[in-house]
């Protein structure tokens, strides 16, 4: 017990963050973010990507918009109706990809696109028979959840692919025209406004409720944030890509933060190198829903070594991803008398059986410092934006209200990271400061968001 319990306390000091460590990592994040606007290509870890989203959209749009969210073996389509300063009505459909499209010999972009075009177009027949649509031009929002170099609000060229898919002959090829390809072959008259992702499309949503939204934060499987910024701020901006409005959107990627001053243990370090990307994302390794399960699990097998008998032996622990952050969050919410949950979590998902109630609790110490350290970090984050755009450092900017909105799993359904958060955010800003600053949920960005922005840069009279 005595061997488990030195693993516990030598685990919570790594992982410690007090708060000048969280000063630290927000000022370094700041300084990334300077870097990364100053040159394309430059020495920054994150890349702080120009979105070319220069307007949000406002309650005073009106009409119909459709938007494509493209991220995964399912894609969606949907139609949103704005009206009277909100969304009136919004209708959805998830289709699934058949596997064949995605990898294989059969899988080419012409394929591909021409049954999303197809699935599209079927969408929008029957909607436009029910009377959904009010007339006008139609435009659609294009969530593309994968790396794209970026050329214009509508145009971006597909870089590579993750997740499931490998279409080769899509790699080095601008998917909006792709896609608009394929719809004008169907004979489906709609115009792509914009391309986006995920993070962008949050926060659209967030400012279409709130004009003081100023960041939107990830926080799921992995985790990205968007800002908007001073456009004169972008140095790698030519002059002549200054938009009127002086303000763009900008996709820090931030998950490819790296600093010295981040807090890493051994088991960060371990899963880091057996990674399918050592050295890279991590920021992300440390905060997201990815990886606090296995981070745990990793924990958990060096204490099973050192004290068998504590966990009933290791029973699944050395399986890789075996645990999950949903069963961390359950264990770490649990409030049992006898952490049963806890009990069954072990037995279900790891094998291990007969745990005492001294196991128990210490898993769940383990479950806290781990989810702890990355709500934390996430805080130091989110403070590290604020910085940047001038929103903490006092001034004009100090005084203004700003809204963070953030969507994600992590953040949603996990109470004790989203509290812990919310509080460290507060103890970094100070209590004065943090009456301006607002942390809250916004959900489905990458659907709704997607129709908000094509709604923003539609060219409708």
């Amino acid at each position: 017990m005595a061997a488990a319990q030195r693993v516990v306390a030598e685990l919570r000091e790594a992982c410690a963050t007090p708060a000048a460590r969280l000063a630290e990592v927000a000022a370094a994040m700041a300084g990334e973010m300077e870097a990364g606007l100053a040159v394309e290509g430059g020495s920054s870890e994150m890349k702080m990507i120009v979105s070319y989203v220069d307007t949000l959209p406002t309650g005073g749009v009106e009409g119909s918009f459709y938007a494509l969210d493209l991220g995964g073996t399912n894609f969606r389509v949907l139609r949103v109706r704005l009206a009277g300063g909100g969304v009136a009505e919004r209708v959805a459909r998830e289709v699934p990809i058949p596997p064949g499209l995605m990898s294989g010999g059969g899988a080419t972009s012409e394929c591909l696109f021409g049954f999303i075009a197809s699935a599209l177009a079927e969408f929008v027949g029957e909607e436009e028979e029910e009377g959904g649509l009010d007339g006008g031009e139609r435009e659609l929002g294009f969530t593309f959840s994968f790396p794209v170099h970026q050329t214009s609000i509508a145009s971006g060229t597909l870089i590579r692919w993750t997740k499931a898919f490998a279409v080769d002959d899509a790699i080095g090829e601008d998917v909006v025209a792709a896609l608009q390809a394929a719809m004008s072959e169907r004979g489906l008259d709609m115009r792509v406004s914009a391309l986006i992702n995920d993070t962008v499309g949050t926060l659209a949503a967030g400012s279409y409720y709130d004009e003081d939204v100023v960041a939107a934060v990830i926080l799921g499987t992995g985790t990205n944030a968007a800002y908007v910024e001073d456009a004169t701020a972008i140095a790698k901006l030519h002059p002549s890509q200054l938009p009127a409005s002086n303000t763009m959107v900008i996709n820090t990627e931030w998950g490819s933060f790296a600093s010295p001053c981040l807090p890493l243990t051994e088991f960060d370090e371990a899963l880091d190198q057996e990674s399918l990307n050592p050295g890279e994302q991590t920021y992300e390794k440390l905060i997201s829903g990815m990886y606090l399960g296995e981070i745990v699990r990793r924990v958990l097998l060096k204490i099973s070594s050192r004290c068998p008998s504590l966990l009933g032996g290791a029973g699944e622990l050395a399986t890789p991803f075996v645990l999950r952050t949903p069963d961390v969050s359950a264990m770490h919410h649990d409030e049992t008398p006898d952490l049963s949950i806890v009990g069954e979590k072990l037995e279900r998902t790891l094998g291990i059986r007969g745990t005492s109630p001294e196991a128990r609790r210490m898993v769940v110490e383990v479950c806290d410092i781990v989810a702890t350290r990355a709500a934390r970090l996430a805080a130091a984050g989110i403070v590290g934006i604020l910085k940047k755009i001038g929103r903490v450092d006092g001034g004009e900017g100090r005084r203004r209200r700003s809204v963070v909105a953030v969507d994600g799993g992590l953040f949603e359904h996990y109470g004790k990271f989203r509290r812990c958060m919310e509080s460290a955010v507060r103890e970094l800003l100070g209590e004065a400061a943090a009456e301006r600053v607002v942390v809250k949920l916004a959900s489905d960005g990458s659907g709704l968001g997607a129709a908000l922005v094509a709604a923003a840069h539609s060219q409708r009279a």
